[in-house]
């Protein structure tokens, strides 16, 4: 009776429901098939959270693991839409322009204003005495030009390195009252007479064309335009003092 009660048990059919060991292997090959399919294809999981590896599930684990991939997929810490409406709020709108700020709206408020007319600059008076080498014509012109584009009078000085009141007329020019007079309104430009210069003489009775015995120095304003306005030859030299030829320059600066 027993070997036919053996073989029976042989022939049994074993009973439903796999051990618990059976289990684990499944449970891991649906955890790996499910990480693969996420990685090949579309998924709802944010980027930047990590399913935990199957390699790395213990049985008392898997409990716990579920549940953290459940809490990490409902997160919206990483959520795309929260991203893009970020972005859309930093982004300036079509047809906007930056508001500035810092330094570049302080520049904007601070900037100066421009003037309308600039002073015009000082000019250096020539020193003592009369080169009788210099092409007076050329210097005449030069200072007609710089006199029309900055408003000034030509102040024509003839006379003599001989001459002792062109000498007198030159230490006060060069006192410091009296500079800055001619600095601020002319073109100081001194002609050699004294010598035997032909063009320089011509010169000479082209802008004072009375004639006569000419005492030096001879003094002649010219406006930039190149009409005379005075002429010392006709009218008489002022007191060669700073007093008398600072008032003669107030008179005919403008």
């Amino acid at each position: 009776m027993l070997r036919p009660v053996r073989a029976d048990l042989r022939t049994q059919p074993p009973r439903p429901g796999a051990p618990r060991g059976m289990r684990l292997p499944l449970v891991a090959a649906a955890v790996v098939a499910a990480g693969l399919t996420a990685a090949c294809g579309p998924s709802t999981q944010p980027v930047g959270s990590a399913a935990p590896s199957a390699a790395s599930l213990s049985p008392e684990s898997l409990p716990s693991a579920a549940s953290a991939t459940e809490s990490a997929t409902a997160s919206p810490a990483a959520s795309p839409t929260a991203s893009a409406s970020v972005s859309a709020s930093t982004t300036p709108r079509p047809g906007s322009s930056p508001t500035r700020t810092g330094a570049a709206a302080a520049g904007a408020s601070t900037k100066p204003s421009r003037t309308d007319t600039a002073a015009k600059p000082v000019v250096a008076v020539p020193g003592p005495g009369y080169d009788s080498s210099a092409d007076a014509q050329k210097l005449i012109d030069a200072a007609l030009r710089t006199a029309k584009s900055e408003g000034r009078m030509v102040l024509l000085d003839f006379g003599a390195n001989w001459c002792g009141n062109c000498k007198a007329a030159d230490k006060v020019f060069a006192q410091p009252q009296t500079a800055a007079i001619l600095g601020n309104s002319y073109q100081l430009v001194k002609i050699d007479i004294g010598g035997n210069s032909s063009a320089n003489s011509a010169l000479l009775r082209k802008y004072s064309p009375s004639g006569g015995t000419y005492t030096m120095p001879v003094l002649v304003v010219v406006s930039p335009s190149g009409t005379v306005r005075t002429d010392t030859h006709v009218t008489g030299n002022p007191s060669l003092t700073a007093e008398g030829i600072n008032s003669f320059l107030h008179q005919w600066a403008s």
